[in-house]
């Protein structure tokens, strides 16, 4: 096993190469076809192996499924088909016990329909204490038939649906902004705001250390819930309100009355790099995804700009960057890079556009060195670190992403990058359990196996475990700053002290490598001691 860096406690997160466990996709320990906390608990090692310091787990909680597991029905437990809560507090102290530390999903916004809460809200009816708790409206038009509001689900429809009174009459609509089974939160009641005090402490106090927020822009509705009218204002009127900070400076009081420095991680769509910023102030939440840089295309000017446009958001709050390649909302980028236009937006998610999958690898490689030497921290989605890439040809009937019904079958969804992961032999469910696996694996993964991919040095797998154990030894990398510097057009190049540089070449031709006193790490072989097209490398600068 890699030796950790030695850092302080209280810095860990700055720098930290975190590990993405979408745990229904992960491994499964016993038998059902689906990934559990048993699988993760046997797992440990291979990812303590790979060089990670922290693992981030998707939503664990008791729910429907209906969307992955971010429709909760009990955010106090675990789900039965995971496990339980002894299995969570067991996997809490190995992990702990192996130096990795458990970050889980925290979902403030929106709850599943079948939480306790929304049951009452439903069957006590209207103007009942029950429903302030969440968004009723009384609809428009002389038989309250058209929606409060034109909000539009991030789902696809409208953002809200209708209820039934009891005695059968059509009743108040109530606002999600993902599909109708997640009821979205009213954040002006104080027995909301009491509750997640709770669940942040019943976690805290079982050892977690940290949570990553859910949809962290979206708490707080703008009073009134004003119709767009066509427009899209910054910000929306559900999303990024100023009232949302507060919540989080809460939060943060809870979080330091914990030793280790417990942590927060959000999640923000954000135009405004600077409305960003401001989640990641001193007193809020400690880090956030930075995903401009994960939909940026493979071009070295553009990503130079989402670089340096990171870099400098995050300076005047003093926080440290993340970066992010890919996740389990989003085409794994395997794929991605193999493709004419190599961006990625959930607008046009471009399944089933041609890929060249060498191509995409290549780059993925690449990717991976440049990511692992900024400044700041690292995700890694599970798979990655195989080379993975996402499956489009899921059978439609097996696709169970609500964004598959919500977008009327034009949109496939993100079924595509939550294929369990092929663990070893030579044919499906490639040891994911002794079951067939929830969704269907590829037959060509029987190549890409963690099983093969470890006895091969050349591979996608042993390429990262080299990559991360450089990261923790080089006393550079992790938190800090960078030089950039100027080795022509297509070119991404810069130096972090001490005695560190990484190059990576998007032109179209082979580079000389600048002055160096040694090569540490190339995502490709060098040609002639040159650097190839699509190819980074790390070097020891004297």
């Amino acid at each position: 096993m890699a030796e950790a860096k030695t850092t302080t406690t209280t810095r860990w997160w700055r720098g930290a190469a975190i590990y993405q466990v979408y745990v229904r996709s992960f491994a499964d320990g016993n038998g059902d076809g689906v990934g559990d906390l048993q699988g993760l608990l046997r797992k440990l090692p291979y990812i303590a192996e790979l060089g990670i310091d922290a693992i981030w787990l998707n939503p664990w909680y008791p729910s429907p499924m209906a969307d992955g597991g971010y429709d909760v029905a009990d955010y106090r437990a675990i789900e039965p088909l995971f496990g339980s809560l002894v299995e969570a507090e067991k996997l809490i102290d190995e992990a702990h016990a192996l130096g990795i530390k458990i970050i889980i999903d925290i979902v403030p916004n929106h709850c599943s329909d079948q939480h306790p809460w929304f049951q009452r809200a439903i069957a006590e009816g209207p103007g009942s204490p029950a429903r302030e708790l969440f968004w009723f409206q009384p609809g428009k038009g002389e038989d309250g038939s058209e929606p409060p509001n034109d909000w539009q689900s991030r789902f696809g429809g409208p953002a809200w649906s209708r209820t039934t009174n009891p005695d059968g009459t059509a009743g108040d609509w109530y606002l999600h902004l993902y599909s109708p089974e997640q009821p979205d939160f009213n954040w002006t009641k104080q027995e909301v705001h009491d509750e997640f005090d709770d669940i942040l402490r019943f976690w805290l106090d079982r050892g977690v250390d940290g949570f990553r927020i859910d949809v962290a822009d979206g708490l707080v509705k703008e009073d009134g819930l004003p119709d767009l009218n066509g427009e899209t204002p910054e910000p929306l009127p559900f999303s990024d309100q100023d009232g949302v900070h507060e919540i989080y400076r809460h939060w943060r009081r809870i979080a330091d009355e914990y030793p280790g420095e417990r942590i927060f991680v959000g999640e923000m769509w954000l135009p405004d790099p600077e409305r960003f910023a401001r989640y990641l102030r001193e007193d809020e939440l400690h880090s956030a995804f930075n995903f401009d840089f994960l939909g940026c295309p493979w071009d070295a000017t553009a990503l130079r700009g989402v670089i340096d446009d990171t870099l400098a958001a995050h300076a005047p709050v003093g926080a440290p960057p993340t970066w992010v390649l890919s996740n389990h909302d989003v085409t794994r980028h395997v794929t991605r890079y193999g493709r004419a236009d190599t961006s990625f937006d959930f607008g046009d998610r471009q399944h089933l556009a041609p890929t060249d999958f060498e191509l995409g690898t290549r780059r993925a490689r690449a990717a991976a060195l440049l990511t692992t030497s900024l400044p700041g921290g690292v995700y890694v989605y599970q798979g990655e670190e195989l080379g993975l890439w996402e499956v489009e040809n899921l059978p439609d009937e097996l696709r169970e992403d609500p964004v598959w019904v919500r977008s009327g079958h034009t949109d496939r969804g993100r079924d595509g990058c939550r294929i369990p992961i092929p663990w070893g032999g030579a044919e499906p469910p490639f040891a994911f359990g002794d079951g067939t696996a929830w969704l269907p694996q590829p037959e060509e993964w029987s190549d890409f196996t963690a099983e093969v991919e470890a006895a091969d040095p050349d591979s996608m797998l042993s390429f990262y475990r080299n990559a991360l154990r450089l990261r923790r030894s080089e006393e550079a990398l992790g938190d800090g700053d960078l030089t950039w510097l100027d080795l022509g057009p297509g070119v991404l190049a810069f130096t972090r002290s001490p005695g560190f540089a990484c190059v990576v070449n998007l032109s179209s031709a082979p580079i000389p490598l600048p002055e160096h006193d040694g090569v540490l790490l190339t995502s490709n072989p060098l040609v002639d001691g040159d650097l190839p097209s699509d190819t980074a490398a790390w070097l020891r600068l004297a």
